[in-house]
């Protein structure tokens, strides 16, 4: 039997269990998982009747694996498509049709957390909530595992055969640096290295609810030329089953610059900024005073880049393996996916 750990149980480490259950290899899989939800940046929540996706927005037919995931491996019900087109906007706040690049983009209406949900559903995966690991531990090669996971509680898990790392790079270079490696310092820095230099961008998410229908011929808007203070706004009520009839809730996402120089304000001035803003791009002054609010700040949300593949490979002919959109170099949920199935089938192969 090969003993897996995965430490995060984002999108592509529940593709990655759901790739390694369904090979003849036996396995036995670990999944730690920081926060109590799944699904990583593709986040849901629920606030009364309202569900609202306000990390990832959707999953697009970009990749015909993930097609064929979503569309006839996973059950389909509760899938639902966004059918209204993406428009752009400039630096100036001049919006324009044209932009709907996405053949699909697919949600559920319980939310873009059910992907993650539905394949680690039809895995044997153990998956512990509200663990946090902090250390990863190389041990000589006895033929009883040379790895263990650490968490904040001092809790050491293993030891696993292999381990798969889905944290954003930032995070997970930080997890390769926690680690003595022994005898091989230079090649496990050069993984590091690589791995720590993948550029992230951060962004502050307000998400604004109205009692009102925004009458818009657009599901969402993009900045084009990333020069606005806002980097995308989206109508979840294009969403079948996401928002009551009558009512508005838009998913507003602030550019780079802004989020970092904002983070750690308070969340309601945040807030109020946002909202600001959003009215004057839409253009509704309605959309200034909405009637409740929600927020997430993330500062490893969007990878700019991807990582060398040749130290990643040096790593997992060690049994460790990297996963997740940074990995190919993409900040699109069907890029993450189609991470953790390849490296899934991968582990399986090295077992």
């Amino acid at each position: 039997m090969i003993r897996i750990g995965i430490v995060g149980a984002g999108a592509a480490a529940a593709a990655a269990a759901h790739a390694i259950d369904g090979t003849p290899t036996e396995t036995a899989v670990t999944v730690l998982e920081k926060s109590r939800g799944l699904c990583g940046r593709a986040a849901t929540r629920r606030r009364g009747d309202v569900v609202y996706d306000y990390g990832a927005n959707y999953v697009t037919s970009d990749d015909e694996r993930v097609v064929e995931l979503l569309t006839e491996t996973l059950d389909t019900e509760g899938l639902v498509d966004v059918t209204d087109p993406i428009w752009t906007f400039d630096s100036e706040g001049s919006v324009s049709p044209g932009d709907d690049r996405d053949d699909h983009k697919w949600t559920y209406r319980q939310g873009l957390t059910q992907i993650a949900k539905r394949l680690f559903a039809r895995t044997d995966a153990t998956i512990h909530r509200e663990t946090r690991v902090e250390t990863l531990i190389r041990e000589p090669d006895d033929g009883d595992g040379r790895w263990r996971l650490e968490d904040a509680s001092g809790t050491r898990w293993g030891p696993f055969d292999a381990v798969l790392l889905n944290p954003p790079a930032p995070q997970t270079a930080d997890l390769l640096r926690s680690a003595d490696w022994s005898g091989d310092t230079d090649m496990w820095e050069s993984v590091t290295s690589a791995v720590g230099a993948v550029p992230f961008r951060t962004i502050w998410t307000g998400i604004f609810h109205y009692p009102f229908e925004l009458e818009r011929p657009y599901y969402a808007l993009v900045n084009t030329d990333k020069a606005h203070e806002i980097g995308w706004v989206a109508r979840e009520e294009c969403k079948p089953g996401h928002v009551l009839d009558g009512e508005s809730v838009l998913i507003v996402q602030a550019n780079h610059e802004w989020s970092v120089d904002r983070y750690d304000e308070l969340p309601a001035e945040n807030c109020d900024r946002l909202a600001a803003m959003t009215a004057d791009l839409v253009g509704d002054d309605r959309l200034r005073e909405p009637d409740w609010t929600d927020y997430q700040g993330w500062r490893n949300a969007l990878p700019e880049d991807g990582v060398p593949v040749e130290p990643l490979e040096r790593a997992e002919r060690e049994g460790l393996y990297c996963l997740g959109d940074w990995v190919a170099g993409e900040a699109r949920l069907h890029a993450a996916l189609r991470t953790g199935l390849e490296v899934g089938e991968r582990v399986a192969d090295a077992g």
